[in-house]
């Protein structure tokens, strides 16, 4: 037998008003409450008996997915299945799930959209350390004061782990009300709901990480020279490109272009998730002829002790420890760059800001600044290189 021939449109499921069933044909019709309140039914016949099953409110289930949901609803019961009975053993095999299973299961489908390694890994250990409490919980069982028993013990002491948290549990719940595991409004939601439930948190900084005052690294610079660690290559090419340990940790012969000068990190590792070119220098092309001896089949500039891994991510830090200087962060030569570029140097703001990767200005200011400025920046990094010398001299440039 024909199909019944679609009946209704976007527009008309949007504009019918009068009371009833308004049938679209194969069984679905959307119903109209005297309310005025819209949802879609799927009615078929059951073994002789006239059955109904809701699809969903319109404000929620398009016409385009209503149909969808009645074509797999019409391919149980030509298979002899009630989809009714389907859909409701389906809903209580998930009910017992809990909130550990469901976010372990969620960071597992979301990781590849991840760019890094420690990102991933910060997801998984908030949402099993400072989470457990909530771990063995059903996802439909989980409350407001079952959040706010996880956030309040840390929301003073770690204000930016507590908010990044508690992002990261509204989006594991607002995953399973998605896949109809819970319904409701979501318990860690912040605008109108936990920002009336907690107290005013301190202001929210990136925190300065320790640095090394630019005017002592010549002496540091000398010192690091001399050992011949591994780690102590890293560590100053980490310092001689103003780059971040990951990105130095991470280098790939592949990403080396000894004849152009320039070392380019791939958008994927790069934090504003933008490709990022550093000009090469005459003692970061000396330290490349140096790892040339140690290259590997895996490819990185920094081989670790395991093929295929690059070396440690606490191997330059525990560097600085040997050498005493445990009290700095190896990030703070960021912040140790930024400032001989700012005191010592006559380049523009913009430049010394393109060098650490930054973005600046405003996005229709960056849409019309297509340029990494390259060369201005090989100028800068060659007055940094020089800078940190063990006779620097101090580049000024008026710009």
């Amino acid at each position: 037998m024909a199909r019944a021939a679609k009946r209704l449109s976007a527009r008309t499921v949007q504009t019918v008003s009068e009371p009833g069933l308004h049938a679209d044909g194969d069984g679905l019709y959307l119903s109209v409450s005297k309310s005025g309140a819209k949802s879609w039914r799927f009615i078929f016949q059951w073994h002789g008996k006239r059955k109904e099953m809701g699809l969903g409110k319109l404000s929620a289930v398009s016409l385009a997915d209503a149909r969808q949901a009645a074509n797999q609803a019409r391919a149980m019961v030509a298979q002899d299945l009630d989809p009714i009975a389907v859909r409701e053993a389906e809903r209580a095999k998930n009910s017992n799930q809990t909130f550990g299973q469901f976010a372990d299961a969620l960071v597992d489908d979301l990781a590849p959209g991840f760019r890094n390694a420690k990102h991933l890994a910060q997801w998984r250990m908030t949402l099993k350390t400072y989470a457990a409490p909530l771990r063995n919980k059903r996802l439909d069982d989980i409350e407001t004061r079952d959040v706010l028993a996880v956030l309040k013990p840390i929301w003073q002491e770690k204000p930016e782990t507590a908010v990044r948290l508690r992002g990261r549990i509204e989006r594991v719940l607002d995953a399973a009300k998605a896949q109809g595991l819970r319904t409701g409004e979501n318990p860690a939601r912040w605008r109108g709901h936990l920002d009336k439930l907690l107290p005013k948190r301190q202001k929210l900084t990136r925190g300065h990480h320790a640095a090394m005052p630019y005017k002592d690294l010549p002496r540091f610079v000398a010192a690091l020279r001399a050992n011949e660690s591994l780690s102590a290559l890293a560590l100053e090419w980490c310092i001689l490109t103003a780059t971040r340990s990951g990105e130095t940790l991470n280098a790939s012969w592949s990403e080396i272009d000894r004849d152009a000068k320039v070392w380019t990190i791939p958008a994927q590792r790069m934090k504003a998730g933008k490709e990022h070119r550093v000009p090469l220098k005459r003692r970061m092309l000396e330290i490349l002829d140096r790892l040339e001896l140690l290259r590997r089949d895996d490819g990185f500039l920094f081989p670790g002790n395991k093929a295929g891994r690059p070396l440690s991510g606490m191997a330059m830090a525990m560097q600085m420890r040997r050498m005493g200087q445990g009290g700095y962060t190896v990030h703070g030569f960021r912040s140790s760059f930024r400032d001989w570029a700012a005191e010592e140097t006559s380049y523009p703001r913009e430049i010394a800001e393109a060098a650490l990767a930054h973005a600046v200005g405003d996005m229709t200011e960056r849409a019309y600044r297509r340029g990494d400025a390259l060369e201005r920046r090989r100028e800068l990094m060659e007055a940094w290189e020089s800078s940190i010398s063990v006779n620097p001299k101090i580049i000024r440039r008026a710009r």
